[in-house]
């Protein structure tokens, strides 16, 4: 059984925990809590303290019930607390009024294929001439042209024109995007263009930040001086500093169905390696000196914290530099550390930090691989004893270079059945999650893990090595004639001929396990929330029945496996009796689908077939929540299943006309009446009643004439193939003659429902209605001098 009194903070942060969780779900509406849980503080604290005095065993009960408790209420103060857009001088209380507002660049610029991307921290805004102080982030975009200079941080904008809050997803099972921003405390994007923008100076938020940032992009100009291929390059950068913007999306794929992109990522692995290295150097160096070991843990530390801005305090990074600093810390102090309780406070103190930290699937799945690895590991490697065995196989009698076989095979074989307990132990807790973020699974994840981790380990050394020596041969160049520099830039040269050559080893591996083992990864898996907590409990019920082979908790194995295989059944079952008609909102693009249970038929009525980004991250999201077994796509309307004809109109045979109409396309389709317009319409198009016109291409049509031939109650739907412009003003007309309308590029997929014409059931088009309800309210509340909250913030 488990001593809870060795793990104290096992139970501080679970309870933290699940107050961050309960006010993420249930808390949107509540009230202001810190007062109350403040007061709840003063009047529980000295009852605590008057009960811990008693001897009583009830007393101490009461101690460590009411101690949770509070640190529940705590967990959803601090939430709440931490929620920026509750401030009253948040963005959203301005709304749509803002003229122009200043900020401060906040974050690293990520570089896309055409756009720069970054975050900036307001700090005032313009409205009606005057300036107000204002809070908020914004998440903007610059084109990536020639005359458009990367933003750096701490650069201070002056941008015209307001920010608009974050749309929900446009298409069913999409990326929440939205979530992922507030989760970040950004409500807000902005797409600025290069005469929109002024930077007024430099002033950064943090200046240990804007020197990490400066010294990464040094060091990172080092990696691309010396390391002359462009993919050798970016693995480089991503093993070493953290930056993948120069990854390419064909080694993104090859990592992520191996299952290694998180040595692509800085984490934990390249912290301990740091840390090991410096602890390592310093006690070769300084061991002897005097209060070594008072200052040389100290140094180490400032050595790893310095590492971890430089990379961008990404969470598993803050997690393994806590953990480390907390571990250092106990040792100078001489006490005895509990590996599980010095994980707990790392992610207790981190939450108080900042709670939405337990959003971050990177804070998850670190702390999880690391709680699994040191509780199983231990347990796997102990099914088999390597050494052992190859030991008792070395005889007296045996010439010595057989001995020595012998032995060196022990060493090998125990080193590989360490790796693979350590991976078999990360993916026992991570798995759950990973088919519930990524929806997939590739199982070479062992074989690829034993030969990447090694190799990525002895890489990370060396690059580190790299740039020491081109610190050192650059402070002796300074001083000394440019010939000598150069010929001392052979050593840098050296290490990074050697540096690339095993990048280019360990990418050569891990395309060639990827493109070998391509059918040994299962994808397109799909499981919810609940299901996911529903894994996790088998996981540790298993592994608490293995430890005590107590046949109680084998019934309970057995009730959460029915409950996982009924949650299946049922949604299996609710997803047979689904019928919908969807018109995908795709930039530029008509794209339509007919869903019947876990079949789907997409047609592309422009016979322009999608390419492979548009069906990653438009379709494939929806056909994995559906668990869709039977897909077909088809470019046109030739070959679909779905019945359809032409609609021929009566002036496209007149001559006299410059612009002949063209014909209209309908489908029938499980008593859905649809029509399809690219063309233009006349009156004298025959009258055939509809339930949905999609009007595509720019469509030269009349709203009366639309009222006349397809009747007064046809719902227009615009794909996103029509231009804004155009969008804006026939949408206007056709509300004015009492047509119902729907715009796919601004408020999400449309989606409607057999049986039902008049109902749709898009429940992205309906958040983004509320968003729209809501900014009205929050101008008009912004008006009166209230405040407000963020409109349909849903945080969980």
């Amino acid at each position: 059984m488990i001593t809870w009194a060795t793990y104290p903070f096992v139970r501080y942060t679970s309870a933290l925990i699940g107050g961050i969780v309960t006010y993420l779900y249930w808390g949107d509406a509540w009230p202001d809590i810190w007062p109350y849980a403040a007061l709840f503080a003063l009047l529980a604290v000295p009852l605590l303290w008057w009960a811990a005095r008693q001897s009583r065993p009830a007393y101490a009960d009461l101690v460590g019930v009411g101690t949770l408790l509070l640190l529940v209420v705590l967990g959803a103060a601090i939430t709440q607390r931490s929620i920026a857009a509750r401030r009253a001088d948040h963005l959203f209380r301005y709304g749509t009024r803002i003229e122009a507002y200043k900020a401060v660049v906040d974050e690293a610029t990520v570089v896309r294929a055409k756009t720069f991307a970054t975050t900036i921290d307001v700090e005032q805004v313009r409205v009606a001439g005057r300036w107000h102080s204002a809070t908020g982030k914004v998440r903007i975009s610059l084109p990536r042209d020639s005359g458009v200079a990367e933003p750096r941080y701490g650069q201070i904008w002056l941008i015209r024109g307001h920010p608009d809050p974050s749309k929900p997803p446009l298409n069913p099972g999409e990326f929440d995007y939205r979530r992922y921003l507030e989760y970040r405390q950004v409500y807000h994007q902005q797409y600025v263009h290069p005469d929109q923008y002024h930077i007024l100076g430099v002033a950064p938020n943090n200046v240990f930040i804007a020197i990490g940032m400066r010294s990464s992009a040094v060091l990172d100009g080092v990696f691309r001086h010396y390391i002359r291929e462009q993919r050798e390059y970016a693995i480089a950068s991503a093993l070493v500093l953290g930056k993948q913007d120069e990854v390419d999306h064909e080694t993104k794929q090859a990592y992520t169905a191996t299952g290694t992109t998180h040595i692509m990522a800085v984490s934990g692995l390249q912290v301990g390696l740091l840390f090991t290295a410096m602890t390592w150097l310093l006690q070769r160096l300084f061991g002897r000196a005097r209060n070594f070991h008072r200052w040389g843990p100290l140094l180490g530390l400032a050595v790893i914290w310095s590492y971890a801005v430089l990379t961008g305090l990404s969470a598993s990074v803050m997690r393994a530099t806590v953990m480390f600093t907390l571990i250092t810390f106990g040792q100078m102090s001489e006490r005895q550390t509990n590996i599980f309780n010095t994980l707990a406070c790392a992610a207790f103190l981190l939450l108080l930090w900042n709670p939405f930290y337990l959003t971050d699937v990177g804070f998850q799945l670190s702390f999880l691989a690391v709680l699994s690895i040191v509780y199983l590991q231990p347990k796997i490697v102990a099914w088999l004893n390597v050494k052992a065995w190859f030991g008792a196989r070395r005889r007296p009698w045996q010439p010595r270079p057989l001995q020595w076989w012998w032995r060196a095979n022990g060493w090998l074989w125990d080193f590989v059945w360490q790796a693979t307990a350590l991976s078999l132990a990360a993916q026992v807790a991570t798995c759950s999650l990973s088919l519930y973020y990524f929806h997939q699974f590739p199982l070479s994840f062992l074989f690829a893990n034993l030969i990447a981790v090694p190799i990525s380990t002895i890489a990370v050394y060396v690059g580190l090595v790299l740039l020491l020596a081109w610190g050192l041969t650059t402070a002796v160049a300074t001083l000394l004639p440019a010939a000598v520099g150069a010929v001392l830039d052979w050593l840098p040269r050296a290490i990074a001929w050697l540096f690339e050559w095993m990048v280019w080893c360990f990418n050569s591996v891990i395309f060639w396990i990827s493109s070998t083992f391509d059918s040994w990864v299962i994808r397109e898996i799909h499981v919810s929330a609940l299901q996911t907590a529903l894994i996790f409990g088998l996981i540790g019920t298993f592994l608490v029945w293995t430890g005590t082979k107590r046949l109680a908790w084998m019934r309970w194995l057995t009730v959460l496996a029915a409950c996982y295989g009924g949650s299946r059944v049922l949604e299996a079952r609710q997803v047979a009796k689904e019928e919908e008609f969807i018109v995908y909102s795709i930039p530029r693009r008509s794209a339509i689908g007919f869903w019947q249970g876990a079949a789907a038929e997409f047609i592309t009525p422009d016979s322009i077939p999608l390419n492979e980004t548009e069906r990653t991250y438009r379709l494939l999201p929806g056909i994995i929540q559906r668990q869709a077994r039977r897909t077909r796509y088809c470019p046109g309307w030739l070959g679909c299943t779905v019945p359809v004809r032409r609609l021929a109109d009566a002036d496209s045979a007149n001559e006299k006309l410059w612009q002949k109409p063209g014909p209209v396309v309908l489908a029938q389709w499980r008593g859905l009446r649809l029509g399809f317009v690219s063309n233009s319409i006349s009156s004298a198009t025959q009258p055939t009643p509809l339930d949905v016109l999609v009007l595509r291409r720019n469509a030269r049509v009349k709203p009366e004439t639309i009222a006349a031939v397809f009747g007064p109650r046809v719902r227009v739907v615009f794909d996103s193939s029509c231009k804004i412009w155009y969008v804006a003003r026939l949408d206007s007309a056709l509300k004015a003659n009492g047509l119902r309308t729907w715009d796919v590029t601004e408020r999400g997929a449309f989606r409607l429902r057999p049986g039902n014409p008049d109902h749709e059931s898009d429940r992205i088009g309906q958040q983004g209605a509320l968003a729209a309800s809501g900014r009205a309210l929050d101008d008009a509340a912004a008006a009166s001098g209230e405040q407000i909250s963020p409109p349909a913030a849903n945080l969980r």
